[in-house]
């Protein structure tokens, strides 16, 4: 397979949930429009970070891709082969190569099993018998995960938060995948423990060799760990870019916005000047025509009503900086934000 070929392909990906109404006979009224035209690649060993506020479809997306919620509408093509509406035996060969770290630590692992047959349960699913045993290969994780082996018969409710989330990553590991879907995988830790969780995957990206789509409303961790960026806004994605070209220079409206809204970790530089949008976000059951950040946006005129901006790239943007909006913003640097390393897990 040629090196241009992309792991992950995703045109048009659509996610619409019925909504139910009518008694006694229940008909489908409306659609909660969750995810609506998504178009982005994902390469091999590339971390593509995945932004936006709560409600904008972000895990919505990450389950399409993983395949744990079927498509409305678009095509899902896996290292050249088109998955979009596979069926569970199509599915069996690729199961292994894409997998996924859930966001709750706490939900996520079954109580009444332990370390050792959570990590091991999908090898023996798959049938997967690795030299050595499957005991072996679940310490060596536990060690590459940063957990002692002598865990492997203990059970989750005698771990804490962040190690959790580790048997989660180490799960994710078991079956050598080429593709992980992380959604928001330290959003319900504490700050002292993201950093640590977050240099972990940064180790086993590099390590290994895996892709990633990583899934998080804070802008910091998402810098840290992404080489590319997508920021979405009520199903749909307004910007995509590099990620020194998206905090540098953003060029839509939304991604200003949130850029402007992120705390400053230093003294030293001047406050920038904070960008507050107006309103709330529109519902995904009736979202607004043409541009869907038009309602907040203080730049929007009749033709933003009208016509829906196509994702483009800009003129003087480099090739992979596209942005779907009429009006974009000139270019204007835009400080870094900052996540603070755990010097411990960053040696």
């Amino acid at each position: 397979m040629s090196s241009t070929t992309p792991l992950l392909d995703v045109s048009g990906l659509t996610k619409h949930f019925p909504i139910k109404g009518g008694f006694p006979i229940r008909r489908t009224v409306g659609a909660v429009q969750a995810v609506d035209g998504l178009d982005f690649q994902v390469h091999e060993g590339e971390s593509l970070g995945l932004v936006g506020e709560s409600g904008c479809g972000k895990s919505t997306t990450g389950r399409l891709i993983t395949r744990l919620l079927e498509p409305t509408a678009g095509k899902i093509v896996y290292r050249g082969r088109d998955i979009t509406h596979a069926d569970r035996k199509q599915l069996a060969p690729v199961r292994s190569e894409i997998q996924m770290i859930f966001q709750d630590p706490y939900a996520s692992l079954n109580p009444r099993q332990t370390v050792g047959k959570i990590i091991s349960g999908p090898m023996e699913i798959n049938g997967i018998d690795p030299s050595g045993g499957r005991e072996k290969r679940v310490r060596e994780l536990l060690e590459i995960v940063g957990l002692n082996p002598e865990h492997y018969n203990r059970f989750p409710h005698e771990f804490s938060g962040g190690q959790r989330q580790r048997i989660g990553v180490a799960r994710a590991l078991a079956l050598e995948p080429k593709l992980i879907v992380a959604d928001e995988p330290v959003s319900a830790l504490d700050v002292s423990i993201q950093a640590q969780v977050v240099n972990l995957l940064q180790k086993v990206q590099r390590e290994m060799g895996i892709a990633f789509v990583f899934i998080a409303h804070d802008l910091a961790v998402v810098r840290h760990f992404s080489q590319r960026v997508a920021v979405m806004y009520l199903g749909k994605i307004v910007e995509i870019a590099d990620r020194d070209d998206l905090y540098g220079s953003p060029r839509h409206p939304y991604t200003r916005a949130l850029l402007s809204a992120v705390p400053e970790a230093s003294v030293d530089t001047a406050p920038r000047d904070r960008i507050r949008l107006t309103g709330d976000v529109p519902s995904p059951i009736s979202p607004p025509s043409g541009c869907r950040f038009r309602t907040r946006c203080w730049k929007a005129t009749e033709k933003c009503a009208s016509e829906a901006p196509p994702l483009a790239r800009v003129e003087g943007d480099a090739a992979g900086h596209l942005t779907a909006c009429h009006y974009p913003e000139t270019e204007q640097t835009v400080p870094a934000p900052r996540l603070a390393k755990d010097p411990e897990a960053a040696a």
